[in-house]
């Protein structure tokens, strides 16, 4: 293994990188370099057959934009998109527009941007958080973005799949309607995990395992090979986690 400790960051794209199916057509959007890496990541070790469709990528075959992306969503042509939020709670609820009051809000962001659209017509979507703290994970969003469920509509294609943050992989249970604890990093406990989260996380009476360790190959090709493709779409964030 390298001498260079292994980034947090670097943990992460090789968890979301595991969870890419191989022969997925698998969509990025704006400012998500840590997804972008791990479809890199996991096109040069587990799914050589995917399509990585990473906006900002010179080699990428879309020619349109956003305007493209989505029109492939809507098509049913994207399987697998990924997406972050401000809050996130329990039901799988995720805000990415203000916190606090709509009409007072303390923080007003840009907002979901077509995020709803997204988890609703994309196969599977997998959520990144670069945190993972209570002010995060909470038991209800300040507003809604989009949901891992809504019971008002008659039909959508898209599921929440899982949810990638420094401490922990969450899955969403579809069976409980609920975003349960999955797995910890090796190191980290339940404790630690529940008690940066603002609700509960299913862990009573369950046997949470432990992530595996990053291998010398994941950390070398990342490294190495995603290193160098990643730096022509995200430079300052290459030069910030491998200087």
């Amino acid at each position: 293994m390298s001498e260079q400790a292994v980034h947090p960051f670097e943990q992460m794209i090789v968890v979301l990188s595991r969870l890419v199916r191989d022969g997925e057509i698998a969509a990025v959007g704006t400012l998500s370099p840590l997804p972008a890496a791990a479809l890199y990541l996991a096109q040069l070790r587990h799914a050589p057959n995917i399509e990585p469709l990473v906006y900002g990528d010179p080699d990428m075959r879309i020619t349109d934009g956003l305007h493209e992306f989505f029109g492939l969503a809507q098509r049913g042509l994207i399987d697998l998109f990924f997406l972050s939020g401000i809050q996130i709670d329990q039901q799988g609820n995720f805000n990415l527009s203000v916190i606090g009051d709509y009409h007072r809000p303390k923080l007003r962001l840009p907002g979901g941007a077509g995020s709803n659209m997204m988890i609703m017509m994309a196969k599977r979507t997998i959520f990144f958080t670069i945190t993972h703290t209570k002010k995060l994970f909470v038991p209800r969003v300040d507003f809604v973005n989009g949901s891992a469920r809504d019971d008002s509509i008659p039909w959508r294609r898209g599921v929440f799949s899982h949810c990638v943050t420094p401490l922990a992989l969450l899955r969403f249970d579809e069976s409980k309607g609920r975003l349960i604890l999955d797995a910890t990093y090796p190191g980290i406990g339940i404790e630690t995990v529940a008690g940066n989260t603002g609700f509960d996380l299913d862990t009573a009476g369950r046997t949470i395992p432990e992530i595996d360790p990053i291998t010398e190959e994941e950390l070398s090709l990342l490294r190495g090979t995603v290193l160098e493709r990643l730096r022509r779409v995200y430079p300052l964030f290459c030069d910030m986690i491998w200087p």
